[in-house]
């Protein structure tokens, strides 16, 4: 009963939680339970994706969420991204399973009916007739889906079956052990009273100090000789610093399937035949027909969509939404003329402008919206027949026109609630996203107009209160070809492609691209399961290469890009598990190290006995730092720096210190002042602040603290 006691205390925000997690698991686990084809899982004999401290992550089950997963995001997550958000939560799971074993924490019966109560109160299935929890209603319910399985029911909108229920159970089952596991680790973290007066102290003993600091910079990098082994040995004594799971270096040269100079003539050839017209001679009438080209068609719009990659936009823009290099072109032709062919981001183009008008850059108007069933955006109250609305608008609108007063007083007849509490009024420009009707009775109509407006979001009476300076605005179409590689220039890049391969070695490859004029662009760090690659995006197929048991050092293999074009890559580097390499740590740990030795070179150098010797050695003043705690270590106009205030914390007053090395050169210190505190009764303060600290990283300390310490082996790879 007392776990029973802990479950209670989650409170309603945690209740929440659960329900909304449970609703998801209905969802969620009613989806098909096919798996993905990207997966080739009978090239494995392998039934798990992890073993994770014992506990067998089956292949199968998780395989089938990601799959499911993938088809809830419609395509916006890759296979990658969504089997990554399936690993966290499972993996999550295991480990906290195995704790919970070893704790002797499980979910009995009672447990699991007390869990299901605390989420289930609000459904008006499991309710009598006071409103009250009815267990008896919820055991009859999953009895019917048991009889009836696999079939399903409706639960408040949500279709389940028998497997659906059993998975709704094991994730409320899931969180709410979750719970009792943080809190238990919460109840046992505790703050003495050493801690409190700790904190406390650190804040309030304060030290004055005068220093020289004498920065790296005074000796020269190039006097300082670094070894190997010098780097090799700060490694071995920061190890936590420089550990690395294990990844893969490589290089790559693109080739890319760009149009030729050719293929570019081409499309301007097909752009001339669609500009101009065509006689054709008809052998059923036996007569020659014209057909009209672009240039003298009267029916801009069908021409456009049969024959354009950009459809026909039947609406007016102003100059600034031309491209800015030929806006003046285009904004000055006369009705009917052409501009072009010019290339634009990849298309041949021909403009026509169709027409032009002057137009408003802006309007304020008024309105109230009248929705109807069906209508867009309509709230489910919502009952009148689109009749009825369009009644409702002609009445509106035949009270404002008479006195436009009464506008204000039939808001509330309105559906827009945003602008309802603005009066009613909308301000918004031209080129803003609005309903063409809409837009079009704002912009093409006098200040003063009313009327009623027809959109896809019902009627609308809208008054027209101003509007901005009035400017040229056209409408043009534009005729596009996108501009494509031949079938010719794709053999061709083949070839080049292919011969680059032949080519070269792990000697070469470098030297070759670079006296044929080829990039050489470098991917490192790469892990198992990535799937971006600097350039060429998504690669999974290229990683799953770089980790192939045959794959070694100085490999070179060609892959064929989604969107055109070839990679030839190169493995150049095997990084397993441990350490960093020399050559990826190198840049991190050549300056720390490089720092030390100049630390020692500069205290070599020091002769003086005290500030004002010292810094006249180096021609440097004497600065002095007031009030410096070890709760903030910083030293004013040079930063923070633990070991020279910490130091100073320990220093006697009166005295010089010895060389110390800090973030930022090496120091030399005298003290002047300590205001050491006497301490105060009470730490409780302090004490609830370290407390309230450590409680809210519970949660993420502890399990971070659980994976690091796990033992996981993990088969991904083998299937992604």
């Amino acid at each position: 009963m007392a776990v029973l006691g802990k479950i209670r205390s989650l409170g309603p925000v945690a209740l929440i939680s659960v329900i909304g997690l449970a609703l998801f698991a209905f969802v969620f686990s009613t989806g098909s339970g096919t798996v993905t084809d990207v997966f080739k899982a009978d090239e494995f004999n392998q039934s798990r994706v992890a073993i994770v401290n014992g506990i067998e992550m089956d292949r199968t089950d998780f395989m089938n969420t990601v799959d499911n997963i993938e088809k809830q995001n419609r395509g916006s997550r890759s296979s990658i991204q969504a089997m990554n958000s399936v690993w966290d939560t499972e993996l999550k799971k295991l480990i906290l399973e195995s704790e919970y074993s070893k704790l002797g924490l499980s979910v009995e019966r009672e447990m699991m009916r007390d869990f299901l109560k605390n989420n289930l109160l609000a459904f008006e299935d499991f309710q009598d007739e006071t409103g009250q929890f009815d267990e008896f209603k919820l055991n009859q319910f999953i009895s019917n889906l048991k009889e009836i399985s696999p079939e399903t029911l409706d639960l408040q909108g949500s279709l389940v079956n028998y497997d659906s229920w059993n998975k709704f159970e094991e994730n409320i089952a899931s969180f709410g052990l979750e719970e009792i596991y943080y809190k238990l680790i919460s109840a046992g973290i505790n703050t003495a009273l050493f801690e409190g007066e700790e904190d406390y102290l650190s804040s309030n003993n304060v030290v004055d100090f005068k220093y020289v600091k004498i920065p790296f910079n005074t000796i020269p990098d190039s006097i300082v000789k670094v070894k190997k082994s010098d780097v090799t040995n700060y490694m071995n004594e920061n190890k936590n610093d420089f550990s690395s799971d294990e990844t893969r270096d490589l290089v790559f040269v693109k080739f890319d399937e760009s149009p030729s100079d050719l293929d570019a003539k081409e499309t301007e050839s097909l752009m001339n035949d669609l500009i101009q017209d065509k006689s054709e001679f008809d052998s059923n009438s036996n007569k020659t027909i014209t057909y009209l080209g672009f240039k003298n068609t009267d029916n801009n719009k069908e021409f456009l969509n049969t024959n354009s990659a950009i459809k026909y936009f039947d609406s007016f823009i102003f100059k600034s939404s031309l491209p800015a290099n030929i806006s003046d072109n285009i904004y000055n032709l006369n009705k009917g003329e052409l501009y072009g062919p010019y290339t634009d981001n990849g298309f041949l183009k021909t403009t026509k402008l169709i027409d032009s008008k002057f137009l408003p850059d802006s309007v304020k108007v008024r309105h109230i919206l009248i929705p109807y069933f069906g209508s867009v955006r309509a709230s489910s109250d919502v009952v009148r027949s689109k009749d009825e609305a369009k009644k409702t608008a002609d009445s509106i609108y035949n009270i404002v026109k008479r006195n436009r007063n009464k506008f204000d007083s039939l808001l509330d007849l309105s559906s827009d609630l945003v602008s309802n509490q603005n009066n009613g009024e909308i301000e918004f420009a031209y080129v803003d996203g609005f309903a063409p009707e809409f837009k079009d009775f704002s912009f093409e109509n006098k200040v003063g107009s009313i009327s009623v407006v027809e959109t896809d979001f019902g009627y609308h009476i809208i008054e027209i209160l101003s509007q901005g300076a009035k400017q040229k605005a056209v409408k043009v179409g534009n005729l596009a070809i996108k501009i494509e590689p031949s079938e010719r220039t794709r053999d061709s890049i083949y070839n080049v492609a292919s011969k680059f391969e032949i080519a070269v070695n792990e000697e070469t490859f470098r030297g070759y691209a670079k006296d044929n004029g080829f990039n050489v662009s470098s991917a490192n760090n790469i892990g198992k399961l990535d799937e971006n690659l600097p350039l060429i995006g998504k690669q999974r197929s290229i990683v799953r290469w770089l980790y192939e048991e045959d794959t070694n050092k100085g490999d070179i293999k060609r892959f064929s890009l989604q969107d055109g074009g070839y990679v030839i890559a190169m493995l150049t580097s095997i990084d397993e598990n441990g350490m960093m390499s020399y050559e990826k740590s190198s840049s991190v740990v050549l300056p720390r190290v490089r720092n030390e030795i100049k630390a020692q070179k500069i205290a070599d150098k020091v002769k003086g006995s005290n500030l004002d010797e010292i810094a006249s050695e180096f021609n440097l003043e004497v600065q002095t730092s007031l009030s410096v705690n070890m709760k903030s270590p910083v030293i004013s106009g040079v930063g923070n720096e633990p070991s020279v205030v910490g130091y100073a914390m320990g220093l006697s007053k009166d005295v010089t210190s010895k060389a110390i090395v800090g973030n930022t050169g090496v120091f030399y210190i005298y003290v002047t002042d300590k205001r050491i505190s006497s301490g105060i009764q009470n730490y409780s303060n302090m004490i609830n602040v370290i407390n309230a600290t450590r409680s809210g990283n519970v949660r993420a300390g502890s399990y971070n603290a659980l994976k690091d310490n796990a033992e996981i082996e993990d088969f991904r790879s083998m299937f992604y």
